[in-house]
């Protein structure tokens, strides 16, 4: 008999547990969807070969690219993303426009899907590649008026920045971002805007 009472009990309060994790676990809805926080870590140049550039030249294999060559650098953008809610979210692409001094450089953008538990922190890092020369001919396409007006010479600010890339020591910009975020059909997108100099 106490058995048998003793495994009510222990059913009781298994039941009871149960129950109290469905309360505690929300359905996600447009009304309690909270905005997932943002944070840019550091931007951290994973691959460097300092500054170099030579224009056409006949290579001795294969073929050379038309603007001629220059040092590729890679920039890994590492962000912290915290999951405020009581269900998990998953991160579905994420995109900003990449400014260097006020200059428009390039669109990035990332679809790799990111599940994040509730009340968790991951690590998400957006990594881009740029050169001296598509840098220069990004300044003749969206910079060229802003150079002027500052009397910014194009080859000048980007053997500038490409020195000081080591030290991140010039004002980089992350401007009309968008990180869209999805829970059980629900979407929320988030916008960022973010000045990041050390």
């Amino acid at each position: 008999m106490n058995k048998k009472l003793a495994l009510i009990v222990v059913l009781f309060f298994a039941m009871g547990a149960i129950l109290s994790s469905c309360a505690f676990l929300q359905k996600p809805t447009e009304s309690n969807f909270k905005d997932p926080l943002i944070k840019l870590s550091s931007i951290q140049p994973s691959y460097y070969e300092g500054f170099w550039y030579y224009g056409k030249a006949k290579p001795a294999m294969g073929k050379a690219p038309k603007g001629g060559g220059s040092s590729p650098v890679t920039l890994d953008f590492v962000f912290e993303i915290t999951n405020p809610n009581k269900y998990p979210i998953q991160l579905e692409s994420s995109s900003f426009f990449l400014y260097f001094d006020d200059y428009e450089l390039r669109v990035v953008h990332d679809s790799n899907p990111m599940w994040i538990p509730p009340g968790k922190t991951n690590t998400k890092v957006m990594h881009v590649t740029l050169t001296p020369f598509s840098t220069f001919v990004k300044f003749l396409l969206a910079s060229k008026q802003l150079a002027l007006q500052r009397g910014d010479k194009p080859w000048v600010k980007i053997k500038e920045w490409w020195t000081k890339l080591p030290e991140m020591s010039f004002p980089i910009d992350l401007k009309e971002g968008s990180f869209t975020f999805t829970a059980d059909g629900v979407t929320k997108v988030v916008p960022i805007s973010i000045r990041y100099q050390q």
